[in-house]
């Protein structure tokens, strides 16, 4: 008879950062602590330590691996600006930041209602050199670099730009949750008109 192989368990590290995901998702930043974050994951607080040095270095890891990778994808615009149109750049980045603002804002909404958590989490972040700005950095390095090739004005205020894109994603992921039908503008849909608009400011 043929012993029947069981699936083999995903690492630890795998775990507690779904497990963190999920906590942060569903009872917020704030109330996700790493005794529960390590209870869903299966495994001790300690074990949790041995993979991240802190609360906040976790939060951090969610946001780079289980989000939308909105900052490798603006990465890599920018070491190679004319690569694809203008268009087509900029509705991939509208959609992607689209996406990883809906579904990080869930997460770290619950900062904002404890001041001290909040104070932690922003001084980690800066030690680690992360934070909220770097997507509008990364997006105006993109548009820069697709200014010195020519495709977009040299009048053209590229952080300013790229604040009003991400700007307007940002607030896709919160403003629509408390109309009568509580739906959010159809993404694509959303993503591409917003890059057609922007580029009419930024373009001959």
């Amino acid at each position: 008879m043929e012993s029947v192989q069981k699936p083999a368990r995903e690492p630890a590290r795998v775990r507690i950062l779904d497990a963190a995901h999920e906590l942060m998702l569903t009872v917020g930043l704030a109330r996700a602590t790493t005794k529960e974050i390590a209870k869903a994951a299966g495994c001790s607080e300690a074990a949790l330590y041995k993979h991240f040095a802190s609360k906040e270095d976790l939060f951090i890891r969610v946001l780079a691996e289980r989000l939308p990778r909105l900052g490798p994808l603006l990465t890599s615009l920018a070491a190679e600006p004319g690569r694809h149109t203008l268009e087509e750049n900029l509705t991939e980045i509208a959609r992607q930041a689209a996406l990883f603002y809906e579904q990080s804002f869930p997460i770290a909404a619950s900062l904002y209602a404890e001041t001290q958590l909040k104070r932690r989490h922003d001084d980690a972040m800066r030690q680690m050199g992360m934070g909220p700005h770097k997507p509008i950095e990364g997006l105006d390095a993109y548009l820069r670099a697709e200014q010195d090739a020519g495709r977009i004005r040299a009048d053209a205020d590229t952080f300013a730009a790229a604040s009003l894109l991400l700007g307007a994603c940002a607030q896709r992921a919160f403003a629509y949750d408390a109309t009568p039908e509580g739906v959010r503008p159809p993404l694509d849909t959303f993503a591409r008109r917003l890059a057609r608009t922007l580029l009419a400011g930024v373009t001959a």
